[in-house]
């Protein structure tokens, strides 16, 4: 399987199936697309043609409804949407002079999604076996105020390095999405097990292979979690929250949960891996109040978390300068459209004190 780095992704080669087995168990990927066509292009007629030319009625039948999505960079075509437009009245047409009926379409819910890239000369047409998108693992009942979705929590998850045979404890767990990953990554649970995907929708879907890759995702599932994983919040509205989500998930269990400030817990074991997500603070107040909290978590993890590793995810680039440690390690994230950083610090007694400041 060859394995690259493309425009705004990853690109990897193999049959459809292996498609199937990285919609089921990639914690990181937005979408899976698979790619049906591409072309040199001048103009929209030349898209046109390359997406009419395409087979489309053996690929998923025209009852079906779709959506087109494009994306482009350094394009010299003048308008997205009007070549948007293009692209669906050349599936479309294709799918009349084969079938003599075609596809509606629908934005909101659509059973077939088309997405197609441009650079300045070529365009890459595919078709998204994932469906809605990857983060949607099917379990989360419901949501915190600013809940971090599940692809970026395991991500977070992955950059710490933490494995399931350290412990591992979120002290401002809110509803629970990083604890959620994390007891699926000790259990081996696959995280696309409880959703659908849009591959099963498409003509060439093997059924007999996807059954397959399910039950073999299945047998690897271990009930043990080898290091305990804690949990806890301040409020109790966000802990319910997080208890909700855990037996929603099948994991009402797997987590030691407790209602606790994070100035004032203990740590729960020698050493361990610490993850947050504090707030990011937005209006003056919220800024001024997380100013003067800053130094007082610094405070709190040297004293009481020597010899674990925290990493603190956060939009509000203050924090280094405010928290009173050194970072050993800042990594560059998106939540969203807002810059963000993982900042990892070492906990060390009696060390790590920043002697001048600085700002990311």
């Amino acid at each position: 399987m060859d394995i690259g780095t493309v425009d705004g992704g990853v690109g990897f080669c193999g049959a459809l199936p292996l498609a199937y087995s990285v919609n089921l168990h990639s914690r990181i990927a937005s979408r899976v697309l698979w790619e049906i066509g591409s072309g040199v292009y001048r103009n929209e007629d030349d898209v046109y043609a390359g997406v009419h030319a395409l087979d489309w009625k053996g690929l998923f039948d025209p009852k079906l409804k779709l959506r087109v999505n494009v994306a482009a960079v350094a394009s010299p075509l003048k308008s997205l949407e009007f070549i948007t437009l293009r692209i669906k009245d050349a599936a479309c047409d294709k799918f009349r002079a084969q079938t003599g009926s075609r596809p509606s379409v629908d934005t909101a819910q659509p059973d077939v999604r088309i997405h197609v890239f441009l650079d300045a000369r070529r365009f890459t047409v595919y078709l998204d076996t994932s469906g809605e998108p990857l983060f949607k693992r099917g379990s989360r009942q419901v949501a915190g105020e600013a809940p971090l979705r599940e692809n970026l929590a395991a991500g977070i998850l992955k950059l710490t390095g933490w494995t399931p045979r350290t412990p591992l404890l979120d002290p401002m767990c809110g509803s629970g999405t990083l604890l959620i990953e994390a007891v699926q990554i000790a259990r081996r649970i696959a995280p696309g097990r409880n959703r659908r995907f849009a591959f099963e929708k498409l003509l060439n879907f093997d059924a007999v292979q996807w059954h397959r890759i399910i039950g073999d995702a299945d047998a690897r599932i271990s009930k043990d979690i080898p290091a305990p994983i804690f949990g806890s919040d301040l409020y109790g509205d966000a802990l319910k929250l997080a208890h909700e989500n855990l037996a929603a998930a099948g994991l009402a269990d797997a987590v030691i949960l407790k209602q606790a400030n994070v100035l004032e817990i203990q740590a729960p074991a020698a050493e361990g891996v610490l993850v947050a997500n504090p707030p990011y603070g937005v209006r003056l107040g919220e800024l001024e109040k997380l100013a003067a909290f800053y130094p007082q978590l610094g405070n709190a993890l040297k004293k009481k978390f020597a010899g674990w590793r925290a990493y603190i995810f956060t939009g509000d680039l203050r924090l280094p300068t405010l928290i009173g440690l050194s970072p050993s390690k800042r990594t560059p994230l998106y939540n969203g459209p807002l810059e963000c950083r993982l900042y990892e610090f070492k906990i060390v007694s009696g060390a790590m004190r920043r002697e001048k400041k600085g700002q990311d």
